[in-house]
């Protein structure tokens, strides 16, 4: 019981920072993209 516990909460916690991750990178892409249109 509690190894399936420790295990759905470590699941958890990697899909949040996975996705949290990925909108980071969003975010830096998005960034980057304005910076090179200014620069046009």
């Amino acid at each position: 019981m509690m190894k399936k516990l420790c295990f759905l909460v470590l699941l958890a916690m990697t899909v949040t920072a996975c996705n949290t991750v990925h909108g980071l990178g969003q975010d830096i892409q998005k960034g980057g993209e304005v910076i090179k249109d200014s620069a046009k």
